[in-house]
């Protein structure tokens, strides 16, 4: 043959199925049933039944017709392709015994996350999603961690995806690859947290401009963007590494040492909460669908806020927004942990276990961010901001009410101390108050 074939195009078939690039694979041209057919067919001709019955000389070699031996080359010509030869690792890690096996060959491992560093959104992809399977299996996963700190280069690569990439794919997946990795080894993440501090002593003050230093916070922040841009249900991974990093104080210190970065952060999930997740014209189902955002959104807010208060984007006007975004909240939980008038109640021993879904498990880790963050707002609330609250209807009744039963009793001292701050500016709504909720009667 003077050339490699080309690859195949699909059948009439295969595009009325697959519409519009369905049936390749990956970002590739060939199709998946032409490659399905063509192993199928090499395995059919060289088992042993078709072997025996075909030939009486066993040594006899082979001859294959001049249509699968173009098939075969092409087939070669495709194992050539580095995204490919990924994806098919990627797919055979599923099986955990072959996710070992790939775990412990070190070569191979070194391969693997060298291919980090290419500049080929496919195969970064293919990479990301292998090395996430990998992280995923008990067995193995330490072993990948300490590879990764192994190659310093790789943090520097993972951040340049999540600064600079526009595919949204891609960033979703690197950003399950560095939640994970947060997620296993506190180690590893506060090693990323100090990447690029200070800038290396031995790095010539020339190639500075050349060789960007990368902050993990700016370059998540950066990927967030993107991904809301174009698809905001993916943004839970990159709010959870954002909630992972303030779990330590050197990560809370990353978000608020550098006010632009700090500014950054309070900015987007200020946004995020007062404009974008569980607003007012949304049913009270919805929480169910973002609690778990809500979650990570609300503990870095709180982190944030408890840490720099004097913070100039930490402005006082804003704290009446996130009380009324906080409370509804609370209210729509309260809807979706009501039970429906007409089912039936039980009292067996399985229905009692049930109770404590999942579901009702993220709702409470939310609940109790949220009035944690909500007390610490009424803690600051000053008489001019409780009276604008009032006059808003921020700080309604029904609203008082719902934030009053939700944070009683463990933050008594704080709903003490706004209802003698709303006594001076609203008496009526403070004695009404008093009455709905008696242990609370303010001292005269």
């Amino acid at each position: 043959m003077d050339r490699n074939p080309s690859p195949p195009l699909p059948s009439r078939d295969e595009e009325g199925e697959e519409g519009a690039g369905g049936d390749c694979i990956g970002s590739t041209v060939y199709s998946k049933h032409w490659l399905f057919g063509v192993l199928s067919g090499l395995i059919q001709m060289v088992s042993p039944e078709n072997t025996k019955s075909s030939s009486d000389e066993d040594e006899q070699q082979m001859e294959l017709d001049e249509e699968m031996e173009n098939e075969i080359c092409r087939v070669w010509d495709m194992s050539m392709d580095e995204e490919i030869c990924v994806g098919i690792l990627g797919n055979m890690a599923c099986f955990q015994e072959i996710c070992v096996s790939i775990s412990s060959d070190k070569n191979l491992g070194q391969v693997l996350l060298h291919c980090l560093y290419d500049s080929d959104p496919p195969t970064l992809l293919e990479t990301s999603r292998l090395l996430l399977t990998c992280l995923s299996q008990t067995e193995v996963a330490s072993v990948w961690v300490e590879r990764i700190r192994e190659y310093p280069a790789i943090y520097d690569s993972i951040c340049f995806i999540m600064s600079s990439s526009t595919n949204v794919d891609l960033l979703m997946k690197i950003g399950e690859v560095v939640d994970k990795l947060f997620d296993l080894d506190e180690k590893l993440m506060l090693e990323w947290i100090r990447n690029g501090a200070v800038q290396p002593l031995d790095q010539p003050q020339e190639d500075a401009e050349e060789q960007p230093v990368f902050k993990i916070v700016p370059c998540v922040l950066e990927a967030a963007k993107q991904v809301r841009s174009e698809n905001p249900e993916g943004l839970d991974v990159y709010m959870h590494i954002l909630q992972l990093l303030t779990t330590v104080d050197d990560g809370i210190q990353a978000i608020v040492q550098c006010p632009a970065t700090g500014k950054d952060t309070w900015n987007l999930l200020f946004d995020l909460v007062c404009h974008e997740f569980c607003q007012s014209d949304d049913p009270p189902i919805i929480l169910q669908e973002q609690k778990t955002v809500l979650a990570s959104v609300y503990s870095v807010l709180s982190a944030i806020f408890a840490s720099q208060a004097e913070q100039e984007y930490l402005k006082i006007e804003e704290d009446l927004p996130l009380i009324d975004s906080l409370i509804r909240v609370l209210q729509n939980m309260e809807h979706c942990q009501k039970k429906p008038e007409n089912s039936v109640d039980s009292n067996t021993e399985e229905t009692k276990k049930s109770d404590l879904t999942q579901d009702d498990f993220h709702l409470k880790i939310l609940k109790d961010i949220s009035c944690e963050f909500l007390s610490n707002i009424f803690q600051v609330l000053t008489k001019e901001t409780v009276a604008q609250g009032v006059k808003e209807g921020q700080l309604s009744k029904q609203k008082c009410s719902c934030a009053f039963k939700n944070l009683l009793p463990f933050y008594s001292p704080v709903i003490e101390d706004f209802l003698k701050i709303l006594h001076e500016v609203d008496k009526t709504l403070a004695d009404d108050l008093e009455e709905s909720f008696p242990s609370l009667k303010v001292q005269t």
